[in-house]
């Protein structure tokens, strides 16, 4: 069959293994799109190890191209952005620069006719943002000013307020660059929003996050076993430490008063103030493979974000297992749903508490809970839906293109 596409994908991270966060999302587009169009992939291994990678990433992609960004130099080039004489780009720009990056995409652009360039994050706009002769799609995973917007008013250490008030005034200038694209993307209806209001001009739709039903595949759940809260995700990323250090030092001992529960904190990269949590109710698990076993053995999943923006992966996860969620407000919007709906709403910490105790005391309020959570799952964020989506922005893009 002739493929109708060649998309270069332009990644700010390597999307393998697609396990969380940005390496998920690319890898399960890809896959679904790679038997009808041609697909390249270039982005920045962080470790000589990543480079292993590339096998894997081959069956996927016609061509795959790496380029070695260690952490030294990213470190090196956060360094130099603090000077005030500079252009005072974001933080996570200058993290993932590279003087020989440029002249690589020049090269494979010159050598590889692209009919579009999907554009991940924000981070590597920089690499794309004059190269107008082609058609290019930014992808933001969420809207980055609201991010750094409500993290910035959450009471955290004096040089952490300083910082996040920095690069919020940054990523907010930097946004703008969203102009100079064809086609701008965020993960909920929240973020295109706030993405509309703040900037004037560019275009801005929606591509929702979306999981994996095999991996995550519902098989029935004990609704009637009790004791279990659980919390996912990369537990180095700060509105993840951030949320489960509020839950078990200001809801949990609430919660524990009414019901006999335990909370495994499962995720890989724990920092030393989460391990610190672990206790005889408390687990911290580290690094799981099979994160699916964790959402079937749980009653509740919790996720008492206090800042971030877009949608949470491990709420989508626990929606496709068919396992009831109490969420904050973040994210809770782009979900598209009513409290209840899958997913409680938390819009305090007393709300929150109240929603945890209600469901570990009723089996049937987790069921019919966890019954709709996974009719959502299965209509609106299933990959097959997203990918779908995705390919209707690319040709759309093109034909566009071929029109002007």
């Amino acid at each position: 069959m002739e493929k109708r596409l060649r998309v270069l994908f332009f990644a700010n991270r390597i999307p393998y293994p697609p396990y969380r966060g940005d390496k998920l999302k690319i890898y399960n587009l890809a896959s679904r799109l790679k038997d009808r169009h041609e697909l390249h992939l270039i982005t920045f291994a962080q470790t000589r190890a990543e480079f292993d990678y590339r096998g894997e990433l081959e069956k996927i992609f016609d061509s795959v191209t790496l380029l070695y960004l260690p952490k030294w130099r990213s470190i090196w080039n956060c360094i130099l952005a603090l000077n005030p004489l500079g252009k005072r780009v974001p933080f996570q720009v200058a993290y993932f620069r590279h003087p020989k990056m440029n002249g690589l995409l020049h090269s494979f652009l010159s050598e590889n006719p692209i009919d579009v360039i999907h554009v991940q994050h924000m981070r590597m706009a920089q690499y794309m943002v004059d190269r107008t002769q082609y058609p290019r799609i930014l992808d933001l995973p969420d809207a980055f000013s609201l991010y750094w917007e409500r993290r910035k008013k959450v009471k955290r250490p004096l040089i952490n307020r300083i910082f996040d008030a920095v690069e919020s005034r940054r990523v907010l200038r930097y946004e703008k660059v969203a102009s100079r694209f064809d086609l701008n993307l965020a993960c909920s209806i929240e973020d295109i929003r706030h993405l509309r209001k703040t900037h004037e001009g560019p275009q801005f739709e929606l591509l929702r996050n979306g999981v994996n039903l095999d991996t995550f595949r519902f098989e029935g759940h004990d609704y009637k076993r009790t004791g279990t809260l659980l919390f996912t995700g990369n537990m180095d990323y700060a509105p993840n430490v951030d949320a489960v250090g509020h839950f078990v030092k200001n809801m949990l001992p609430r919660i524990r008063e009414r019901c006999d529960v335990r909370l495994v904190i499962a995720g890989q990269r724990p920092v030393q103030s989460v391990l610190d949590l672990a206790s005889e109710y408390v687990e911290v698990t580290g690094f799981v493979e099979d994160l699916s076993k964790m959402y079937s053995d749980a009653d509740v999943v919790i996720a008492p974000l206090r800042f971030g923006a877009g949608t949470q992966n491990k709420v989508l996860e626990s929606l496709a297992m068919g396992v009831p969620v109490v969420c904050t407000n973040i994210g809770f919007e782009g979900l598209e749903v009513k409290s209840g709906e899958g997913v409680f709403l938390g819009r305090s910490d007393e709300e929150f508490i109240q929603h945890c105790i209600s469901l570990l005391q009723s089996a049937e309020l987790r069921e019919i809970t966890g019954s709709k959570g996974l009719q959502v799952a299965r209509e609106r964020f299933s990959w097959d839906v997203v990918s779908t989506q995705l390919e209707e922005y690319l040709l759309g893009l093109k034909t566009k293109t071929l029109h002007s």
